[in-house]
């Protein structure tokens, strides 16, 4: 029987549609709570550095009122990296940010920044705080991230969302399957997300060794037609055919 794959739902862009106009609704927390109900594992947010749309108050309510497990996402920055500290999720993701772009384009260079990447780890592990690096399916970076103190990869499956051609889509898949395989040799836990909805997600929960799928917007989408709760109900089924 194969192992099931545990869902987080991110809930960005609740947040984005309430800072489109500076209203106090839609409320992030009744969100959280709505995934939840729906069958979420646990919750997902990326605080990030121009607060787009998740807010420092966000954070800190949503661990202080859902009782759920919490990764919040963040860039290696001092300033987010002291607020992750404090509120004190359960999990961090560090991923690469940058201003311009509309939604995260690619994984870390952790080949490039191993040594900061490694003590920007420290003081999580510390304190008890899972670190899962977000990277894309190419083994050079897999085996720097074993090498940082992360407990956990997320990998990057925007290629194999992105690609229509049964082909190329093909490729990506292999790719990933043998990213996860690395990692799990190396002692590290598996994660993956990005740009997977309902269509294509069937794929990758087959895949032996992945722990968990962060999954925001096409859930957010979803829901707009038939409620958040539903809408999570749906990839769940989505993911257990």
């Amino acid at each position: 029987m194969r192992k099931k794959i545990k869902l987080g739902v991110n809930i960005d862009h609740v947040a984005t549609l309430r800072q489109a106009r500076r209203e106090a609704f839609p409320d992030v927390i009744k969100a959280a709570e709505a995934a939840v109900a729906g069958g979420a594992d646990g919750i997902v947010v990326h605080l990030r550095e121009d607060r787009r749309h998740i807010q420092d108050k966000d954070v800190y309510d949503i661990r202080k009122k859902v009782n759920t497990r919490l990764d919040l996402e963040m860039a290696m920055t001092d300033e987010i990296g002291r607020i992750a500290l404090d509120v004190k999720p359960d999990m961090i993701t560090l991923v690469p940010e940058k201003r311009e772009e509309v939604t995260t384009e690619g994984g870390l260079d952790v080949v490039g920044h191993l040594k900061e990447l490694t003590e920007f780890i420290n003081p999580f592990k510390k304190n008890k705080i899972v670190v899962s690096l977000f990277v894309d399916p190419i083994s050079s970076q897999i085996e720097a991230s074993a090498k940082t103190g992360a407990d956990f990869i997320e990998i990057h499956t925007g290629a194999y969302a992105g690609h229509r051609s049964e082909d190329q889509r093909s490729r990506e898949l292999d790719k990933i399957n043998k990213a996860t395989d690395l990692a799990v040799g190396l002692g590290l836990m598996v994660n993956a997300g990005h740009g997977l909805d309902y269509q294509n997600v069937g794929n990758i929960v087959k895949i032996d060794g992945i722990e968990e799928l962060n999954i925001g917007f096409s859930i957010i989408a979803r829901a707009v037609f038939v409620g958040l709760e539903k809408a999570v109900e749906e990839m769940l089924l989505s993911m257990n055919v």
